[in-house]
């Protein structure tokens, strides 16, 4: 607070308002999340209005209900003081006096039976199935999907589903999703929920087998990667000359050498590279450590972020936002969002634009080097030799010759 406001005056008024208490907390939650000095005044200046409002109106900060803070903001933007930052410092605000007990947590209504049975699975999933958070946000709403078709009354009878309601129900997502994998994908998941539902004994039949499959041949398609010289244009063309730029650069550096997922880039600590021998950690879900070699240019765009460029934080994620508040990214969806606006800024236009394309070009590159499938498949981590398969349709020159002539003649 001190390094706030010079004047002892100010320091005093701003500690003595009816919310006082907290100004040197909030203080120091925005500081070291990264706001510049102006914004913490501002909003410091908010909290002092704040408290001068409520004495007006002869309320304690007790009484700063989610109803009086929307009224505030109303009266604020009647007097013409509203700032487009007010209503995220007002919940900061608030979120802080519910943690220390000051205010009470707002009363929620009860969760449906529906509901409550979602919920249930999560846990399920997460707790005795030990599958990734991620794999279960990609779950449930399939689930959730189903339960509302099923009962959309909101009367819970999983004892009347039948055969007849999953097949209706599949074949229904599988033309609204309208594509194999993500078809796919809900069929696993609902065969996981009506696995969960008889485990808990809340349907008597096992309808699992009458989940409908989805064709989609695994090997059907050819893996669609960059080629070698499109991948060094899109490098050549990252903006290097910002902070941001410099972060990408070392980000793409990654995906583009070492075929990282954008999952385990987003998951990346600072603890997880060891520079004394050079090498990456990669954490696998369930499945221990992986380590990788850190190339040269690799490790030099990373060290040049984190020694200069990196803002200080707490967070240990290596890849933080660039503007406050300094935090991790919360998804792979950053990843693949700086990967797309990389590759419209190089003039490229592949099919698909996530970041799995620079995992493919890795594999595609090394295929027509000379790696063996062993090889890629290693750098990549694959479980499963099945998985690196795929690439070994790769180098069409190389399978023209073993292609048998078309009865009758060429076509």
């Amino acid at each position: 607070m001190e390094q706030l406001y010079k004047n002892q005056c100010t320091l005093i008024q701003m500690r003595e308002g009816v919310l006082g208490a907290y100004v040197d907390v909030l203080s120091k939650q925005l500081s070291d999340e990264g706001y510049a000095k102006t914004s913490v005044r501002s909003a410091l200046q908010l909290l002092a209005d704040l408290g001068r409002w409520l004495s007006r109106c002869r309320m304690t900060p007790s009484q700063l209900t989610p109803e009086c803070l929307r009224r505030y903001l109303k009266y604020r933007s009647d007097h013409g003081r509203r700032r487009s930052t007010d209503a995220a410092t007002l919940q900061r605000l608030s979120n802080l006096l519910l943690a220390k007990g000051v205010i009470a947590p707002s009363m929620q209504s009860e969760p449906t039976p529906v509901q409550q049975l979602e919920e249930e699975f999560r846990h399920y999933l997460e707790l005795e199935r030990g599958l990734a958070t991620a794999t279960v946000q990609i779950y449930q709403p399939f689930v959730s999907r189903f339960l509302a078709e099923c009962f959309a009354d909101g009367d819970l009878r999983l004892d009347s589903l039948c055969a007849t309601d999953v097949v209706r129900f599949v074949q229904r997502e599988a033309v609204r999703l309208n594509h194999p994998k993500r078809a796919k994908l809900m069929t696993t998941a609902l065969r996981a929920f009506l696995q969960y539902a008889r485990y808990r004994d809340l349907i008597r039949t096992d309808l699992r087998l009458s989940v409908p499959t989805v064709a989609s041949w695994s090997m059907a398609s050819l893996p669609r990667g960059l080629s070698s010289e499109d991948v060094q244009h899109l490098l050549n063309h990252c903006d290097r000359q910002t902070a941001t730029g410099c972060r990408n650069w070392a980000i793409l550096l990654l995906l583009a050498r070492l075929g990282l997922r954008a999952g385990e880039v987003v998951g990346l600590t600072l603890d997880d590279i060891d520079w004394e021998r050079g090498e990456l950690r990669i954490r696998a879900n369930g499945r221990g450590v992986d380590l990788l070699p850190i190339p040269r240019d690799v490790g030099a765009a990373l060290a040049d972020y984190l020694r200069r460029l990196r803002p200080a934080c707490a967070c240990r994620q290596v890849f933080v936002r660039m503007r406050a508040p300094y935090r991790g990214f919360a998804s792979s969806v950053a990843i693949c969002s700086i990967v797309r606006c990389a590759l419209d800024h190089a003039g490229l236009n592949p099919a698909h634009k996530g970041a799995h394309l620079l995992r493919h070009s890795v594999a595609t590159h090394m295929l027509r080097q000379g790696a063996s499938l062993t090889e890629i498949g290693a750098l990549l981590r694959h479980r499963s030799p099945q998985t690196t398969m795929i690439y070994a349709k790769v180098d069409l020159d190389l399978l023209r010759p073993l292609a048998m002539p078309w009865p009758g003649g060429a076509q």
